[in-house]
């Protein structure tokens, strides 16, 4: 043995270089990071992890290189984890709004609730009754509502429950294509498409492949407001190993389906002069960057709610670790309130509950 490995020097040169490593491998994956997310199909899979990752990793690594005892090392290590951390922040998640007290301007417009929920499977895995209940106690004047389906033999098929959505929301208007279902009080002008064109008569499995956006005009207060009812195709294939090209090959052709829809998306609402909300499961987290086109056109609803990591699904110990529900608006309309609702285990999403007003703003 080195006599000298055991020594107060050979110790504070390896914890200096130890450390130099890892703030190195972070720097590393941060700069593949900008590089490849949203532009390579490949980097939906490191994005996969819970956004709290980029707060995590810099904070740990900070508080490891201010015990190094080599006073040269801290003098530029310190500053290096501090700018990671400073550039990782976006894309953790935190709401900072939650830290500025204050309630929000009173309403210039009339108000209206919204209820945006991914239901995992419609009623077709819980007591049918108990689901009802869950959705009628909401009391929303808008529905927005993801998987209006059920699985079963490995795929998706279609449900119709529409006799029995009437009976328990009488007076709302229902509007349905593929897995996507919007009820509204208010009166519906429109429903147009967005995305690929489809057939009016097209079966139901091309409407659920194609059509993950359902946009819905509807009347309130004299002036047409629009709500987008979205859920983005999910990145991965549980149930393939990722030892097997399968795999990849279904990451890929999501990233196109993904792709496909948030522009089709972007496109129609950057276009539309109505007053809208967009809302739904977009199984995208804090941390990708698919969201950057609507987050730099739209406000985030978030900006309303109280949570400072506001999370929607992946609960464990007590927290949702990522944030795939989202909701946006333009300046026709203002976020009055903004809660992620407890769905009492129907679903394995937590529920958007907002309140919105007509801000009289113009959108141009």
């Amino acid at each position: 043995m080195d006599p000298d490995s055991d020594s107060p020097r050979f110790r504070s040169s390896g914890g200096s270089r130890l450390s130099a490593g890892l703030v190195g491998l972070w720097a590393v994956f941060l700069l593949l990071d900008f590089l490849a997310n949203g532009r390579w199909w490949f980097w939906l899979i490191p994005a996969l992890a819970p956004p709290l990752l980029f707060l995590a990793v810099p904070v740990a690594l900070l508080a490891l290189v201010r015990t190094l005892p080599a006073r040269a090392a801290r003098r530029w290590l310190v500053p290096a984890a501090v700018a990671l951390l400073v550039a990782g922040l976006p894309r953790a998640g935190l709401n900072w709004s939650a830290l500025v007290p204050g309630s929000p301007a009173a309403a210039a417009g009339p108000e209206l609730s919204v209820f945006s929920w991914n239901t995992e499977y419609w009623d077709t895995t819980d007591d049918p009754d108990a689901f009802y209940r869950f959705l009628r106690a909401r009391d929303a004047d808008v529905y927005l509502l993801q998987e209006y389906l059920e699985r079963s033999h490995g795929s998706h098929h279609e449900v119709d429950e529409l006799d029995r959505i009437h009976r328990e929301f009488p007076g709302y208007q229902v509007v349905a294509t593929g897995e996507l279902i919007t009820l509204s009080r208010f009166p519906v002008l429109a429903t147009p498409p967005v995305g690929p064109a489809l057939a009016p008569d097209a079966p139901w499995a091309e409407q659920f492949d194609r059509r993950k956006v359902l946009r819905t005009d509807v009347e309130v207060d004299g002036r047409t407001v629009s709500f987008y009812n979205v859920h983005i195709p999910v990145q991965v294939e549980p149930r393939e190993s990722v030892f097997d090209g399968a795999f990849y090959r279904v990451v890929r052709e999501a990233d196109t389906a993904r792709r496909d829809q948030f522009t089709a998306l972007e496109r129609d609402a950057a276009a539309n002069p109505n007053p809208l909300l967009i809302a739904g499961d977009f199984n995208t987290s804090p941390a990708m960057a698919d969201l950057d086109p609507l987050r730099a056109r739209f406000e985030d609803a978030r900006s309303a709610s109280g949570e400072l990591y506001p999370g929607s699904w992946g609960g464990v110990l007590g927290t949702d670790w990522w944030r795939l529900d989202w909701a946006f608006t333009n300046r026709g309309l203002a976020v009055r309130r903004y809660v992620f609702v407890d769905d009492r285990g129907l679903s394995d999403h937590r529920a958007q509950d907002l309140r919105i007003s007509l801000s009289g703003r113009p959108t141009a």
